[in-house]
């Protein structure tokens, strides 16, 4: 793919500041762009750095004089941002609708029109796939299962029975959904599994990335809100409930029964203990560890996680922690060398 300036800018519907005829090839960051590069600046944080960068053009929100890179200006640098991305994307071949012949499919099953289903995939009894929706090599979907329309799931997704995928899902390669939550009861000797009779529900455009597990509930259902986005290596137990438009970066635990509000954002590591309730808008910095419920819009950082300026202050005083202990060394030396002269000054016998 190739484009002048002056046409990417109309593409991006920005207003063009400097010569629009150079050619862009390519989106990068300002470090490693060259002539052929469009870059962006989101804040003023690398504006230094943009001044000496060689990119072909900048995105950016609000014209910058003495640049010498020609400017497109708009009202929303990471939307833009997100457009270029996908006109220079890699043009790959897109799945061929229809039914690989190697893919082996049950009986009753619903596929949709315009639906991909790919090589080697296996579809179990009573099965619905929606329209435009794309399943990619090597999936296994469980009997009873629906999916619906213009969803994708990538290579190698288990999804086991009864599960309900949205519409426009995307649920990325090696992923688990439906899997049998970790529940044990401890019964004559040994650990026994309790069964878990319950679904997994995957709302309207929730994206799951690569490698994670969604745990099926014992009973009643697991659900992921609508909107929500969900990094690598992630762990949902059962009986879970996600709320709207949440962010949860790789790593992350969620142990049963736990709930979370709209728009929560967990970063990464973050463990949540079970039955932990998170209200609409919590925010839990990285590798904290949450052991108690946490009310609407908190900022929590640590572990166990407690109020990020809690946090803030009681890191500081740990820092101070080595000097504390040099003086109260010496202030202990000091007692010890007054009790001492102390001793010394009473009379013999008393």
């Amino acid at each position: 793919m190739e484009l002048t300036v002056k046409e990417l800018a109309k593409q991006l519907k920005a207003d063009l500041i400097g010569d629009g005829s150079g050619l862009i090839r390519s989106v990068g960051p300002v470090a490693s762009a060259d002539q052929t590069t469009l870059t962006f600046l989101a804040n003023d944080k690398h504006l230094a750095e943009l001044k000496k960068s060689r990119a072909g053009a900048v995105i950016i929100a609000k014209a910058v004089d003495g640049l010498s890179q020609p400017q497109l200006v708009v009202g929303n640098v990471n939307a833009a941002l997100i457009e270029a991305l996908k006109i220079f994307a890699p043009k790959l071949k897109p799945p061929a609708p229809g039914v690989d012949p190697t893919a082996k499919l049950g009986q009753r099953v619903k596929i949709g029109k315009g639906a991909s289903v790919g090589a080697s995939v296996v579809v179990d009894d009573g099965v619905e796939i929606g329209d435009d929706t794309i399943i990619a090599a090597g999936c296994k979907i469980g009997e009873n299962t629906r999916i619906g329309l213009a969803s994708r799931l990538d290579c190698n997704v288990v999804v086991y029975h009864n599960c309900i995928i949205g519409n426009n899902v995307v649920i990325q390669a090696n992923s688990t959904i439906g899997s049998t939550g970790f529940g044990y009861a401890f019964i004559d000797g040994a650990h026994r599994l309790i069964p878990h009779n319950g679904i997994v529900v995957i709302e309207d455009f929730v994206e799951i990335a690569a490698n994670c597990c969604v745990d099926r509930a014992k009973f009643g259902e697991t659900r992921i809100g609508a909107g929500t986005k969900i990094d690598n290596l992630v762990h949902i137990a059962h009986n879970v409930i996600i709320g709207k438009c949440c962010l949860i970066a790789g790593q992350v635990g969620i142990s049963g029964s736990c709930k979370l509000g709209d728009g929560v954002v967990l970063g990464g590591q973050v463990g949540l203990a079970d039955n932990i309730e998170l209200g609409d808008g919590v925010m839990v910095a990285g590798q904290s560890g949450v052991m108690a419920n946490i009310q609407a819009g908190k900022r929590m950082l640590g572990s166990p996680a407690v109020e990020i300026k809690q946090a803030f202050r009681t890191f500081a005083a740990t820092l101070r922690l080595p000097k504390l202990i040099e003086q109260l060394r010496q202030l202990s030396g000091r007692v010890d060398k007054l009790e001492a002269a102390k001793d010394n000054s009473k009379p013999d016998g008393d």
